[in-house]
């Protein structure tokens, strides 16, 4: 092949990243349109013949030889038309097949332009889309600026391909740790799942065959110097990373951190339902603000979580045991006792004693004899029925005060 055509080749090779077959077929490709130009007819079989060594091109048509000077100028501007159709076809199933290798993986680049609220992000050898939906609510960016983004989908279009990207989906934070921790890079430490809701918080859950490592504390780095990198690329977004565990009862307990968890029953496994108990002081921390922990933690343990207090529990229990005695309706009280736990007063009520006017009635000596009451649980129950007592005192006082004295017109 000539030396100047093959120096052309080289250059668009380098360039367009188009392998030299490919080159060549474009311009044999180019070649034979023109030819059947100069022939007037679309019909006629045509084969062009290239020397890969001397760059010598010879077209031939029913055996006979199609010389150059017979090509016009309408031939020689079809050829160059359908060269640049043929590289621009094979440029565009280059990036195709380029991008569509990085689909999961996140990729660097330049927001050049704002269109219908997305951004039109420069990759260097094509452009993507990062459409609105996909940002998170922290993202704030300009014209110029540098932006990493996780590769979602790549399809082929009339114009080309089209890339599309976001930084809301929870497979670019597992990409962000991935870049940030070695261990997770190298598999070392596995993400078993992840569940985010952008801008605000996101769970993972981490694991690690090996159990000298600290799977946990490998993301987390040094005071925290591994994560902060992550965050810093979330704009501040919070990060909870906790221990993944076969044991679906283990593994829920720590999907809601920062709670505390009292414990946890399966209800069904087939429907993948549990049943959480939390101390009354922990509910509100366990549903966390507008649902958010409880959701989260739901979708990263892939079970649907109920959560309930301790109170609410014992009060149920109640319920069914006044049912049960025949009550019209459930007596209250005794599961407002301060310091007197669920355990105790259930068993407090299958000793008998359902409301606080059966404890006003009970002996000491007999309360004594309830499983679960000590001294201390014995002081803390008089004190209760003490207040109890002030209370109502107070109450029939403020009667007596509003009724109407004798004689006076009622």
């Amino acid at each position: 092949m000539s030396t100047e055509l093959s120096a052309i080749l080289d250059s668009i090779q380098r360039e367009k990243g188009i392998s030299r077959e490919v080159l060549i077929e474009s311009i044999e490709a180019a070649l034979v349109s023109a030819a059947k130009k100069v022939l007037h007819d679309k019909d006629k079989e045509v084969q062009v013949k290239m020397d890969l060594e001397s760059g010598r091109i010879r077209i031939f048509s029913e055996d006979k030889e199609i010389v150059s000077s017979e090509f016009g100028r309408i031939a020689a501007q079809t050829a160059k038309q359908v060269i640049f159709q043929k590289i621009r076809e094979a440029e565009r199933d280059v990036i195709f097949q380029e991008f569509s290798g990085k689909i999961h993986s996140i990729v660097n680049g330049t927001v050049y332009r704002f269109e219908k609220g997305a951004l039109l992000v420069d990759l260097g050898k094509t452009e993507a889309i990062l459409p609105r939906k996909e940002l998170s609510p922290r993202d704030n960016y300009r014209q110029g600026d540098t932006i990493r983004a996780y590769v979602l989908d790549v399809n082929r279009t009339g114009r080309g391909s089209q890339i599309l990207l976001s930084r809301s989906h929870p497979g670019f934070v597992k990409r962000l740790f991935e870049l940030e921790v070695p261990e997770v890079a190298e598999g070392t430490v596995q993400m078993k799942s992840v569940s985010r809701e952008a801008g605000d918080r996101t769970k993972i859950a981490v694991w690690s065959e090996n159990e000298k490592i600290d799977c946990v504390g490998a993301c987390v780095g040094v005071r925290g110097s591994r994560v902060k990198g992550v965050v810093r690329e979330l704009q501040g977004e919070k990060i909870d990373i906790i221990r993944w565990s076969e044991n679906i009862e283990e593994f829920i307990q720590a999907a809601l951190s920062p709670a505390t968890v009292s414990s946890v029953k399966v209800l069904s496994r087939e429907d993948k339902k549990v049943e959480v108990v939390v101390s009354d002081d922990q509910l509100s921390l366990a549903i966390g603000k507008n649902g958010q922990n409880v959701r989260l933690a739901s979708k990263l343990t892939g079970w649907s979580i109920d959560i309930r207090s301790k109170k609410e529990i014992v009060k149920e229990k109640l319920e069914e045991m006044a049912a049960e005695a025949g009550a019209e309706e459930p007596s209250a009280g005794i599961e407002s006792i301060e310091g007197v736990g669920p355990k105790t007063v259930l068993a407090l009520a299958e000793a008998g004693y359902r409301s606080l006017e059966d404890l006003k009635k009970a002996k000491e000596e007999d309360l004594l004899a309830v499983k679960g009451i000590g001294k201390k649980t014995l002081e803390k129950i008089l004190a209760a029925l003490g207040k109890s007592a002030q209370a109502s005192d107070a109450s029939e006082g403020k009667k007596e005060e509003a009724a109407p004295e004798e004689g006076e017109a009622s």
